[in-house]
């Protein structure tokens, strides 16, 4: 993945759901993960196609192919960051920002005014530079006795310039 390369940003088609679930495994494992890990990760990062539009899931599209998604979760005033995941060979190629502004301008335009965000320990950073503060912990529902970092954004009333 060169920088250059032209993102679309779509809402995510019904067959997509075992792609996206790939990718996010790929994505998790990022982190340096081992296999044991990330398939007790599955079932938390499976998509089903049933619940794309539900969960309001977004891609990023690269000449056809996904190279990252997020799901907005929730109802206003609060949302969830259900996942936001970008192909490992595109992180640090801002895909995972163009990802975080939409959906922050998506949440934004449905009327929600803060955002919860249970974040991989590896990707605090990312919505720590991006104004989300952590907030506390929450128990791994994949993992017994894991804690994982969780943050909340509060979205600007306006976007920023």
């Amino acid at each position: 993945m060169t920088s250059g390369v032209d993102i679309v940003l779509r809402p995510a088609n019904v067959g997509e759901a075992a792609v996206l679930t790939k990718l996010a495994l790929r994505s998790k494992g990022y982190w340096g993960y081992g296999p044991a890990f990330l398939e007790a990760c599955r079932e938390e990062l499976t998509l089903h196609p049933r619940e794309l539009e539900a969960r309001r899931v977004v891609v990023a599209d690269s000449g056809g192919e996904p190279v990252g998604f997020y799901s907005l979760e929730g109802q206003p005033p609060e949302g969830e960051l259900g996942h936001l995941f970008v192909e490992p060979s595109a992180i640090g190629h801002g895909i995972g920002g163009q990802l975080w502004v939409h959906m922050c301008d998506t949440a934004r335009k449905l009327g929600f005014r803060q955002i919860r965000i249970e974040s991989d320990p590896g990707a605090r950073p990312f919505y720590e530079s991006r104004g989300a503060d952590l907030v506390g912990t929450v128990a791994s529902t994949s993992v017994p006795g894991r804690e994982l970092p969780l943050l909340r954004y509060l979205l600007p009333e306006d976007p920023p310039q």
